[in-house]
């Protein structure tokens, strides 16, 4: 019959206090929530979230205003006129008959002219890209991949944290289950004290065998000792890695072996559910856009635009709006450019050979977690059998002795291999849960 274990993480006296209950998925859920490297990994999420925005924008015009006022120590436009040289011979003999003396001595002297000394100019300008090559197409196709890829990134994250938190949880209840062994060791040990003070009192054994069982007893203190400063360190851990607020809690789980072994998934179907499968892909994607990018940036890009304009430059307050349309060729860009494709279809085609030769990797990870699934399984199943074997014969050699017929060390030695086949159980449970959550990660559940 399946029972659920409470599990008290003791202090170093071990006493048991009340305290808040976790199970393991409460466990792992406070990680998730509380873990630097979760909000790390979240963090990461919200910027290609911004990343992408920003790339989408470059769908909409691009508007911008310009402003300028100058004013110069001189005009920056100057001249000089004279007005002789423009007039003449039959113009000069009719202005000579109409104006007087003055006015044709001042036609003869040149006229200097300067401008533009100083003014203000101001536009608005919207340009609208019509054609760029596929880049911003392509940017925006980049950017969701990058959103993509860190949203897989926090699955791995949250796989690590929730594998750490787990292996600390199971850690804890060995340690744990470990000490309950102790416990019952003492309490053995204790009965076989009293039987053999008995029999030394009445002659029926010698001083020898209790001071035997004294001994076993002190090694018994001792472990006790490690065992109780190992969950206490274990606890602080977990208290640290969970987040957890209060160090004194209480872990529950179910201590019963599993009836049956966990099936075999098929390892093909399940590498299309991977993170690290699904990575490697977007890797892939990704180059394949930057090979694109490539060459959309030796590819003219045309452009519509209007604006709207003001300057005072000649004393006189004038605006006028206007449509244009630019196309620009990157004509000496292009013998680079093609080193640059060159080197982005390579890159694609290396990041295609890494997706199938990392895929085969997959799957033999899949193998050697599932390999450990039915080992762990095996050996826990070889754990159970050896507690009754040990405990049949720690049975058979405490009767012995009470018979006389078996000798103290004897008797010692079957408690110990009795202590032995326990822990041995309690690690190679532990292990199995382990090697259950590597397998679950390794199909991608």
């Amino acid at each position: 019959m399946k029972k659920i274990l409470a599990i008290i993480v003791c202090s170093v006296c071990c006493d048991f206090v009340a305290a808040q209950t976790y199970t393991l998925e409460q466990i792992k859920d406070s990680a998730l929530h509380n873990n630097i490297a979760i909000r790390n990994a979240r963090h990461y999420i919200e910027a290609a979230q911004q990343q992408r925005k920003e790339a989408f924008t470059k769908y909409f015009p691009n508007v911008s205003g310009t402003g300028l006022w100058f004013n110069a120590n001189k005009g920056m436009a100057q001249t000089t006129i004279n007005p002789s040289e423009m007039i003449s011979p039959e113009l000069g003999a009719s202005l000579a008959q109409m104006l007087p003396a003055e006015a044709l001595a001042a036609l003869a002297n040149p006229i200097s002219i300067s401008m533009l000394k100083n003014g203000t100019i101001g536009s608005l300008m919207a340009v609208q890209p019509v054609f760029a090559g596929g880049q911003i197409i392509n940017g925006n196709k980049l950017a969701k991949v990058g959103e993509d890829v860190s949203r897989l990134q926090l699955q791995l994250s949250e796989n690590e944290v929730e594998k750490t938190a787990e292996q600390y949880f199971w850690q804890l209840a060995s340690l744990q289950e470990k000490m309950k062994t102790v416990e019952a060791v003492d309490t053995l040990l204790r009965d076989i004290y009293k039987d053999v003070d008995v029999a030394v009192r009445a002659g029926l054994a010698m001083r020898n065998d209790l001071l035997q069982v004294q001994l076993r007893q002190n090694d018994i203190q001792s472990q006790r000792l490690k065992l109780q400063n190992g969950i206490s360190i274990v606890r602080l851990l977990l208290s640290q890695y969970c987040g957890l607020r209060d160090t004194s809690f209480v872990i529950s789980y179910q201590s019963d072996a599993p009836s049956a072994l966990l099936s075999r998934q098929d390892h093909d179907q399940a590498l299309l559910r991977t993170t690290e499968y699904q990575l490697l892909g977007k890797q892939v994607e990704a180059a394949s856009l930057q090979k694109k990018l490539a060459v959309g940036q030796n590819l003219p890009s045309v452009a519509v635009g209007a604006g709207y304009n003001y300057h005072n430059l000649l004393d006189n307050n004038h605006t006028f709006g206007m449509v244009f349309a630019t196309v620009s060729v990157p004509i000496s860009d292009w013998w680079g450019g093609s080193h640059a494709i060159k080197r982005r279809k390579i890159e694609h085609q290396q990041a295609q050979e890494q997706l199938a030769d990392n895929a085969e990797l997959l799957k033999i990870r899949m193998q050697n977690a599932w390999n450990g699934v039915q080992e762990a399984y095996q050996q826990l199943q070889i754990s159970e059998r050896s507690i009754e074997q040990a405990e049949e014969n720690l049975r058979l050699n405490r009767d012995y002795y009470r018979a006389g017929t078996s000798r103290m060390s004897d008797l010692l030695e079957a408690q110990l291999l009795y202590q032995q086949s326990l822990d041995r159980h309690t690690d190679a449970f532990a292990d199995y849960q382990n090697k259950l959550l590597e397998y679950r990660q390794a199909i991608g559940q």
